[in-house]
């Protein structure tokens, strides 16, 4: 059990920091924009939101990849699974119960959506945040 939640912990810790980096990427972008931009009209909400929610579904792709390959890394699926597919299940807590851990990675299943959940979180507060910024130029 404590080798599954060291490993667990220790690809929850990669994502976070990858998280991390794209969050401030995504702040610091959407603060410039705002700065550099005194339009109001509704077409600079669109021009902001779009490519951060975008860029944030890509950074969660790109998380789940990461899971897929700590899976890969240590037999987690059965064989014959597909370890994106799996990664996704488990990330977004979706559930489906059709692929299941091997019995000896029992745990990287439940770690890997507390990651997904804690991170799809953090990403909801950034996308509130930007356009909580953005509309506060709109009342200037």
């Amino acid at each position: 059990m404590l080798r599954q939640l060291l490993f667990g912990g220790t690809i929850s810790l990669i994502n976070i920091a990858l998280h991390a980096l794209v969050m401030t990427i995504v702040i610091r972008v959407a603060q410039s924009a705002g700065a550099a931009n005194k339009s109001q009209s509704a077409l600079f909400l669109i021009a902001v939101m779009i490519p951060t929610v975008s860029v944030l579904m890509l950074a969660h792709a790109l998380e789940v990849i990461v899971w897929s390959l700590a899976y890969s890394i240590v037999d987690a699926a059965p064989p014959a699974a597909n370890l994106v597919y799996f990664a996704f299940v488990n990330y977004t807590t979706l559930g489906y119960g059709d692929v299941v851990p091997v019995d000896r990675w029992r745990l990287l299943g439940p770690i890997t959506a507390m990651n997904g959940v804690l991170l799809f979180g953090w990403s909801t507060a950034v996308i509130f945040e930007v356009l909580r910024k953005t509309l506060v130029r709109f009342e200037r």
